[in-house]
């Protein structure tokens, strides 16, 4: 791995985990090419870096090749929350597929190290857990989920064939649920939508039963943890998994932001979507032995710094 300040080029970079990277990287003295076709990103969450120097932001759509020569690549570009990705399911699939052979080959081209941002979605609705990295997943692969389950898993297979068949230094981590500053107020996501909902007094809306459950990881926690995989020093042979591994049903999250919030806003429950996953819970045994990462932000915390910024937004909405 390259040592010292590195070029990065960072796909999504105004996107929820894009905008927080960036200012990572830059933080840490490094150079930082963001690019974003802005479907689902938004530029006023790179306020505090868009004058950086270090900091050049391109309009760009990955499935168009794009040729710059940097150090590293981190490929965070395409919508995460069902609602988005599911509004254009062709785009999606192509953002993950195109874009994964474009940003491939410019690593080959130009010897830089790529690191991929897959997903726990891979995994499907799980039949066992927790999940590790050799679990193959339960997937539907005609669902209505399927153009981004699929299109990561693809991506996931081009990265390890350009890594086996020309020798680059290919990297896949597989996020699992992420919650923190800079989620749009319509994301989508249910750390997200039940803040929203609980701050306005609105009817919080529960999908199936609430028994379903979900790990929830700060945004820094995330970060540091991409960070320190991004700078290691040696290639990785395994899709990484990073996330919390404490799990709460999707009731009792909202039972606490509710709490949280001192809202009087009531349960509403509707049909569970199809393909819905009904758990959600990574094995964080290789990142925690590998990279020495483990997440420090406890939910109550992290929920508490996640309901002080929405509603700072909603007060200026």
């Amino acid at each position: 791995m390259y040592s010292g300040a590195m070029k990065i080029l960072l796909t999504g970079a105004a996107g929820f985990l894009g905008t927080h990277l960036a200012k990572k990287f830059l933080d840490n003295g490094h150079e930082v090419f963001g690019i974003d076709d802005f479907s689902t990103g938004d530029i006023s969450n790179l306020k505090s870096i868009i004058n950086n120097p270090a900091f050049t932001m391109t309009n760009h759509d990955v499935r168009i090749p794009y040729r710059l020569h940097v150090d590293a690549i981190l490929n965070f570009a395409c919508p995460a929350s069902p609602k988005h990705y599911q509004l254009d399911p062709v785009k999606t699939i192509e953002t993950n597929f195109l874009g994964a052979i474009n940003l491939l080959r410019l690593a080959r081209e130009t010897g830089a190290m790529i690191l991929q941002a897959s997903t726990s979605e891979i995994y499907g609705d799980p039949t066992e857990s927790p999940q590790t990295e050799s679990y193959w997943g339960n997937v539907n692969p005609i669902g209505i989920r399927s153009c981004y389950d699929e299109g990561k898993r693809a991506a996931e297979t081009l990265f390890f064939d350009y890594k086996r068949q020309y020798k680059i230094d290919a990297r896949v981590i597989r996020i699992f649920n992420t919650y923190g500053p800079n989620m749009s107020i319509n994301d989508g996501r249910v750390v997200s939508n039940f803040i929203v909902q609980a701050i306005r007094n609105d009817p919080i809306t529960v999908y199936g039963d609430g028994t379903q459950t979900r790990s929830f990881c700060y945004v820094s926690d995330l970060i540091d943890g991409i960070y320190k995989i991004t700078n290691y020093k040696k290639q990785v042979d395994s899709p990484i998994n990073i996330g919390n591994p404490e799990e709460f049903t999707i009731v009792d999250l909202v039972k606490k932001i509710i709490k949280m919030t001192n809202s009087t806003s009531k349960i509403t429950y509707k049909d569970l979507p199809l393909d819905d996953p009904r758990q959600r819970k990574p094995d964080i045994k290789l990142v925690s032995k590998v990279f020495d990462w483990k997440p420090l932000v406890n939910l109550d915390s992290g929920l508490s710094l996640t309901i002080d910024y929405f509603r700072k937004r909603l007060l200026h909405a």
